[in-house]
């Protein structure tokens, strides 16, 4: 179980770069999505004239799914030079990986809720620890892609591209590099390293 929450207005504006594309997620809507702050947004996008279109579904974290739905909007996400994903973090992730030559954006923040998580085929792994690094990292987690969650880059012990504490696991950092520079933002990696607001989370718990 977890609490989506819309990040803060003028941060979502400010990842709105160029014209957008706008995927809101509805699968875990019955335990909290910020479902009226959302359509708020959107109609203020929309009505500026950034939007070249919009979709609403579930569970965005099944992949072939997503792969099907995100078909028929293929010219309108094409037209867009960012897509802004309303949606837990491991919604992100997938369609980042999807639309690995678009910029992808999280415009929400994900927290725990004690209790069962539910049965998707999830390809990708979010510790919902809160204010969310993905918007940084080109939408993969280096908490989760990181066996040692590192925020600030790589630890310096990995080996052609392979994790030193799992050989059998690409090194998140480096799938995080390649990521920035195949959609041109490696200049974020020089932003200075953010430190979580743990205070929040606990308000939210």
């Amino acid at each position: 179980m977890l609490i989506t929450e819309l990040k803060n207005k003028d941060t979502v504006l400010a990842l709105a770069e160029g014209k957008v594309f706008l995927l809101i997620c509805h699968g875990c809507k019955e335990i909290h999505f910020p479902e009226h702050e959302v359509e708020a947004l959107k109609k203020e996008l929309m009505e500026a004239g950034k939007v070249t279109g919009t979709f609403t579904t579930d569970y965005i974290c099944n992949p072939d799914n997503l792969k099907l739905r995100l078909s028929f909007h293929a010219d309108a996400i094409e037209a867009a030079d960012t897509v802004l994903v309303f949606s837990c973090g491991v919604g992100v992730q997938t369609v980042a990986e999807y639309l690995e030559n678009k910029k992808v954006v999280a415009c929400c923040d994900t927290y725990a809720l004690p209790g069962f998580q539910g049965v998707t085929p999830l390809e990708h792994d979010c510790k919902q620890c809160g204010e969310c690094y993905l918007n940084l990292t080109g939408g993969i987690c280096p908490i989760t892609a990181c066996s040692k969650s590192l925020v600030n880059g790589q630890c310096g012990g990995a080996k052609k591209g392979k994790c030193e504490v799992d050989p059998n696991m690409d090194c998140g950092w480096e799938r995080i590099y390649q990521r920035l520079k195949a959609i041109g933002r490696l200049d974020v990696l020089k932003c200075p390293v953010q430190v979580r607001n743990y205070a929040t989370d606990d308000e939210v718990k």
